[in-house]
């Protein structure tokens, strides 16, 4: 496959393993709807989706192709509940409130797995999750986590394993503990993106691709939305660009509050049949800060993600790094050859909660995922579609999350960014 995103650099497995990608044309002259979104990833395409299944006229553009920015390109794991633990947000929101969330994020994973099978398209789903811990110190934390989520969130998924189960569930000896968590699982994000699509366009769904908005207006008790060969009018609008919003002039609002990262993924070739790397097929995050991922493909490759930068440059020999980070958990892959290596920008909040605001008369933004929005954004897009037809509510919960912009505003951010990062992964060392 010779495609190459304009937004995110290489090609990734899932493009080179999904088995049809359609494209959908560019948007010529104008067109009207009920309502308009721009962004196509998971919040876009499930908010279209949701919207035509309920018979709402929907008009979905994007800049690029569905599945060129995060939706596409991440790491293919679920979670439990939002980015931050349930229990670290209990001091911060109470115990109820954090149970709400939490409550969401659950309702999410079943939406997701459950709307795939309804509409009859597959994205290659696999149960088991493994939090692994890499300090010491840390190991009492998450025995506690493991407890308390039984006790005070109905999660009875977990399992504490101590080193040496950790060491024969993920086939290295690197991590001093670890929770399995056989709750949630992993898919192939891109099969999502495609499947969301196509089941949005037999739905009714109007779906444009390569199709930036220069402009958001308001125009006679609605709005209008100005692309380069035609405009959008509609009476409600989604901007759901998440970590691609510094490219969108037309909506400043967001990107104070949504910092995008660069995250960087590589695949190696396909292992040894007898290889003892995760036997049970489970996706694997770790306790850094700047956390690795890891988890192994249908055809028998390591996936593994781990390298981060925080500026639009493409670092230098990403498969060369990715591989020395491979090497500090799997040693006998040390000089393993890396197949394929890609990259794609996260979108983060500074309390790693979902951003969901109105920023001008009848147009909502929702993103800010950070890490969490294989569920979490797909399932925010059904939650938004629902409060505008007016089948639930459940989003006023989202709404009323505090999300502080970042400071320095985004001339500044970046900088601040990466200094507070750079001390993070120190410490990640130590």
């Amino acid at each position: 496959m010779n495609y190459r995103s304009p937004i995110s650099p290489g090609v990734s497995w899932y493009e080179a393993s999904v088995a049809e990608r359609p494209s959908y044309p560019p948007l010529e002259g104008d067109i009207r709807a009920d309502v308009a979104i721009v962004g196509g990833g998971y919040t876009g395409l499930s908010a279209a989706l949701r919207l035509a299944d309920q018979g709402t006229k929907a008009v979905l553009i994007d800049a690029h192709r569905f599945g060129d920015g995060a939706s596409g390109r991440n790491g293919g794991q679920l979670g439990t509940g939002q980015r931050a633990w349930p229990t670290e947000l209990e001091g911060d929101l109470g115990l109820e409130r954090s149970r709400a969330l939490f409550q969401i994020a659950e309702d999410a994973k079943s939406e997701l797995l459950a709307m795939a099978d309804d509409h009859g398209f597959d994205i290659d789903y696999r149960p088991g999750q493994i939090s692994a811990v890499h300090k010491k110190r840390w190991i009492k934390g998450y025995r506690n986590h493991t407890e308390a989520m039984a006790e005070r969130y109905d999660y009875p998924h977990l399992a504490f394993l101590d080193r040496e189960q950790t060491a024969a569930a993920i086939g290295s000896e690197r991590y001093h503990a670890s929770i399995r968590d056989v709750g949630t699982g992993h898919i192939h994000p891109l099969k999502l993106v495609v499947g969301l699509a196509a089941a949005a366009k037999r739905s009714g769904a109007k779906l444009y691709e390569n199709t930036p908005a220069l402009d958001i207006a308001a125009e006679n008790g609605g709005i209008a939305i100005r692309t380069e060969r035609g405009v959008v009018h509609a009476s409600r609008c989604l901007v759901a660009t998440n970590a691609h919003g510094d490219a969108f002039d037309a909506e400043p609002v967001s990107p104070r509050h949504i910092m995008p990262i660069r995250s960087f993924v590589g695949t190696t070739s396909a292992l040894p049949d007898d290889n003892a790397i995760l036997p049970a097929g489970e996706a694997v995050d770790d306790s850094r800060f700047m956390v690795r991922y890891f988890r192994k493909t249908p055809d028998n490759r390591l996936m593994f993600g781990g390298r981060e930068a925080y500026s639009a440059k493409t670092p230098n020999d990403i498969a060369g790094h990715i591989r020395r980070q491979i090497g500090e958990i799997f040693p006998a892959l040390s000089k393993t050859d890396i197949d394929h290596v890609w990259g794609g920008s996260v979108g983060i909040t500074l309390p790693r909660l979902p951003f969901v605001r109105t920023i001008m008369p009848g147009v909502t933004s929702i993103g800010g995922f950070s890490g969490h929005g294989v569920m979490m954004a797909t399932h925010t897009g059904r939650l938004w579609a629902d409060a505008v037809t007016g089948h639930r509510d459940d989003l006023d919960l989202l709404k009323d999350l505090d999300i502080p912009p970042f400071p320095g505003g985004t001339a500044l951010r970046k900088p601040l960014l990466f200094l507070a990062m750079t001390w993070y992964a120190m410490l990640d060392r130590l």
